[in-house]
């Protein structure tokens, strides 16, 4: 079987495609440059400049990137970089209309680069995919409704649909769109936190009795240090830079842990400076900057426990305090004993080969930890996308329990979630394995029969959509033909379904990878009034630290035809459902009304609309602060897997056996100008790339051992067990300060590499983050401007090869 990804239209080039070292901090006027740029290419200038200032305000509306969260009496400019860029995009004048799919077919449109679809526009109007034209068609919201109805009322159990959700969706969204799935009879809820977060969530599930993070904003300003693994904020939550300049300037210690050296980690210009701005000063980050293997974080953490462990005991013999917090493991924990057992059976020589760092820098790093009374541990993807991210998840929370470090203020742990509100779609319960209570919750307040089955996640999705056993597949927002592991794979399982239908504000690759039936529906952005017949309504979100809070649009909708989220769901729920007891209707007149049932199902939302209100909105309170562990024993749970097990498993043992060519580890990353799939263009400033995106950052002494050179082309092929052949072409080597054996590229690119069987054998997330590769000798490719085209014409103007 081959799935190699066809070698045409792949290399955007606007004619400055260059790599160009960046010199400057993080931040800064280059940030402002950008913001300036993307209002200006969005033609926006007078708009977009007064839509940011509604942007993370109390009655404003919350940033659509990231969900870092708000300050206390947030500054007038409460925005970055890249949430200007998000802005920007959604709130253009560019517009995709009826008209303009009647003069483009999917296959043209599909020879197009993801950053020219975003840059399209907003989409206008619902359309139905006509396979004769291969063309969209314009169609009504009713002809849309009822033809969603049909396909899902001809299956033959409701099982096989499958429910997708971008973490976009508000909270009222996710809420409706799951009471509707529920109602309609299945749990088949694949979300986007399955592909980043879901290891976060099922590792502090068992540690701690709850798959969230334990700190709050205040908790930075008593941190005696921040170690950050596996994470880059500089461009994927810039916000948070300003918080961790808070924490160096006053003194706080500050600890990398990332294969990459990253400049956001390294040094910072805050744009709301004046005197950093005047003056081009800066502010160090990471006061220490350490660089294991990629995949190495876990033998890392079990070497600062052993580390731990062995400086205990030469405490307890001279009479001296324990290192660990006894009374505290004593009281809430159980498992201390037997994890302590399985570090001392690791040896030393296995901690450094898998880890990647020396024995020195090792044991620096846990002198760094064990002089810390109030340590925040952060993560990102670097943590949870490896078959062995639920591990990497435990560990974390090991080290903190052992210190005592959880329920501490300035100490615990702080998952940076990604996308605005998946948190939120969580809570609110878009959940594939959903908790025994809240069915029962459910049930009690709509008086329906919740299904008790285990739905499918995304790689359930996938597999059964390829099989036949999912048929229909609707997604709340999203990218999920390109955001998901094994690209070619997953695009023929979505091609084999009845109907694929995608709610969405702007154009992307999946809406052209259509089943045999295919709507795209147009909503409302986050900038955007929603009018409804009790006035301009407002939604809620939740931040990456259980923050909940309004947010309400200011611009006018882009379209007079296009829905809201939540009436777009009422609406296809009351089609469906013609008989269900549900007021669907009713709640979209006021939202208040959907939070008003939010707060009679979940206990932890009482007085919602109450609370909502003020200013800044609540904060859900995690119980494990007020040492309160809802986990199967009552107590926060040590976990511990032998390190062979972590780095033995049957993929390692298939690539370590390989002997042909030398196997790298390759992690897929975004660029700067780039939020999760979508592309608002082509730099990756900080990396200082510029002009391109197939590129593949490489340690200079495996560049020499290869006999490659700089800037040459080379193809990059993925080993795994099951055989298939899975190789992307053409990506230009680029020398990079990288550990050696490791890679780095963006994706979704490089999507195709990872196997849809290469997960977290617990929280099933994709091992994006260590996709086991051999490179060959490669080619330029053919380069077409299709990066630089705002007029559909302009795509098929070849530029030179540079």
């Amino acid at each position: 079987m081959d799935n190699s990804e066809e070698q045409k239209h792949i290399q955007e080039n606007n004619g400055f495609a260059r790599i160009e070292p960046y010199t400057h901090p993080a931040g800064g006027w280059g940030a402002l440059l950008s913001v300036a740029r993307n209002l200006k290419r969005q033609d926006i200038l007078k708009k977009g400049s007064i839509t940011l200032l509604n942007i993370n305000q109390p009655t404003g509306f919350d940033c659509p990137g990231c969900a870092w969260p708000e300050k206390k009496n947030a500054h007038a400019f409460n925005f970055c970089e890249n949430g200007a860029k998000a802005v920007a995009f959604e709130a253009t004048s560019k517009t995709v209309t009826p008209e303009y799919f009647a003069n483009h077919t999917l296959s043209w449109l599909s020879e197009q680069s993801d950053f020219f679809l975003e840059d399209l526009g907003r989409l206008t109007d619902p359309v139905r995919y006509d396979a004769a034209t291969d063309k969209y068609v314009a169609i009504s919201w009713d002809e849309a409704f009822q033809l969603i109805a049909k396909h899902l009322h001809a299956l033959d159990h409701p099982d096989q649909a499958a429910f997708y959700t971008s973490g976009r969706a508000s909270n009222e969204a996710a809420f409706l769109y799951q009471l509707f799935v529920r109602s309609f009879g299945t749990n088949n809820f694949p979300d986007c936190s399955n592909m980043c977060h879901e290891t976060t969530s099922v590792g502090l599930l068992d540690s701690i009795g709850l798959g969230k993070g334990t700190v709050t904003l205040d908790d930075f300003d008593l941190a005696d240090a921040i170690f950050s693994f596996g994470h880059n904020p500089g461009t994927n939550h810039p916000r948070m830079l300003g918080t961790l300049r808070e924490v160096s300037k006053r003194g706080g210690n500050i600890i990398a842990i990332n294969p990459i050296k990253e400049r956001g980690l390294e040094r910072f210009q805050d744009p709301q400076a004046p005197l950093e701005m005047m003056t081009n000063g800066s502010t160090p980050i990471s006061r220490y900057y350490f660089q294991p293997k990629i995949g190495g974080d876990y033998a890392l953490m079990l070497g600062i426990l052993k580390h731990l462990n062995e400086w205990d005991k030469k405490a307890i013999a001279s009479g001296k305090p324990s290192v660990f917090d006894r009374n505290f493991i004593a009281v809430n924990t159980i498992g201390f004993d037997e994890m302590i057992a399985e570090v001392e059976r690791t040896e030393w020589q296995d901690i450094y080969k898998h880890s990647g760092l020396s024995a020195e820098h090792l044991e620096k790093l846990s002198k760094l930890f064990l002089e810390s009374e109030r340590s925040i541990f952060c993560w990102g993807m670097g943590i949870t996308q490896h078959r062995h991210g639920t591990a990497n998840v435990h560990m974390l929370a090991n080290l903190l329990l052992a210190r005592g470090q959880i329920g501490r203020p300035g100490a615990g742990l702080c998952p940076v979630r990604g996308h605005s509100n998946v948190q939120g779609d969580r809570t609110m319960g878009i959940n594939e394995l959903p908790n025994p209570k809240l069915l029962d919750n459910i049930d009690r307040v709509f008086g329906i029969k919740s299904p008790r089955k285990n739905g499918f996640g995304v790689v359930e999705t996938i597999k059964a959509m390829y099989e036949g056993e999912v048929k229909v597949f609707i997604g709340l927002g999203g990218n999920f033909a390109v955001a998901t592991p094994d690209t070619p794979y997953t695009q023929e399982a979505l091609k084999k379904c009845n109907l694929t239908v995608h709610v969405a504000t702007k154009l992307n690759r999946s809406h052209l990878i259509c089943g045999q039936d295919a709507l795209i529906l147009p909503c409302l952005g986050r900038t955007e009034i929603d009018e409804q017949l009790h006035g301009p309504q407002a939604i809620t979100v939740e931040d990456s630290m259980s923050n909940v809070h309004l947010s309400a649009g200011r611009n006018t909708p882009i379209s007079e035809n296009i829905l809201s989220e939540p009436d777009i769901v009422a609406r296809m729920a009351e089609a469906v459902l013609p008989d269900s007891q549900v007021k669907w209707k009713w709640y979209i007149e006021s939202y208040d009304r959907i939070r008003d049932s939010i707060a009679d199902v979940f206990d932890e939302f009482h007085d919602f609309n109450l609370r909502v209100y003020e200013p800044g909105g609540f904060h859900l309170e995690h119980p494990a602060n007020q040492h309160v562990w809802n986990t199967k024993s009552g107590k926060a749970q040590f976990m511990i897997t032998p390190l062979n097990e972590v780095y033995g498993d049957k993929e390692n043992q298939y690539a370590a056996a390989y002997t042909d060519s030398k196997v790298y580890t390759l992690m897929t990353t975004r660029s700067h100008d780039q939020y999760n799939t979508t592309l608002y263009g082509l730099d990756d400033r900080y990396r200082g790339v510029f002009g391109q995106r197939r590129v593949l950052f490489m340690n200079q002494v495996d560049i020499d051992e290869a006999g490659f050179e700089a800037n040459q082309w080379v193809d990059i092929e993925s080993v795994f067990s099951d055989g298939v052949k899975r190789i992307v072409h053409s990506f230009r080597i680029v020398p990079y300060n990288i550990p050696r054996g490791s890679l780095a590229a963006y994706y979704p690119e490089t999507n195709p590499l990872v196997a849809l069987s290469s997960h977290d054998q617990y929280a099933k997330i994709p091992a994006s983050k260590s996709v086991p590769v051999i490179l060959h000798a490669g080619n330029a490719p053919e380069h077409f401007n299709l990066a630089t085209a705002v007029d559909p014409e302009d795509a098929d103007r070849k530029v030179s090869s540079f």
